[in-house]
């Protein structure tokens, strides 16, 4: 099993989370974050000049089985992919275990029902 984090645009999530149940990710998590990124600018508005290097992203978070993360990474970066600096960065990390809470199932069967794999 692997976590996947993914940061992405604001502007993208509705695109990114349209994809990922096209490609059968039917559960996750998201968080409006906030971050500092490379690039520091001031904007101008109204005479005043406000600081643009912290930027307002989604923090999306989701469990997968080892067959599932190559179709899962691809459904993120396609769907946010703009061409320009900022659109994210895609986090792959290792899951020990995971546990079913209900029905204490361990391991990947506690990720989906296997009454809807047969």
């Amino acid at each position: 099993m692997k976590k996947i984090e993914a940061i992405i645009r604001r502007t993208r999530f509705e695109d990114v989370k349209q994809a990922l149940l096209d490609a059968g990710i039917e559960w996750f998590s998201y968080y409006d974050v906030r971050g500092v990124g490379k690039t520091r600018e001031g904007r101008i508005y109204r005479g005043i000049v406000y600081d643009t290097s912290s930027i307002e992203r989604i923090l999306l978070s989701v469990v997968v089985r080892n067959k599932n993360v190559e179709k899962t990474v691809r459904a993120i970066t396609e769907a946010a992919h703009t061409g320009e600096i900022g659109d994210g960065r895609i986090f792959i990390i290792p899951v020990e275990d995971a546990v079913r809470i209900r029905t204490g199932e361990r391991g990947d069967i506690a990720l989906y029902n296997a009454e809807q794999e047969k």
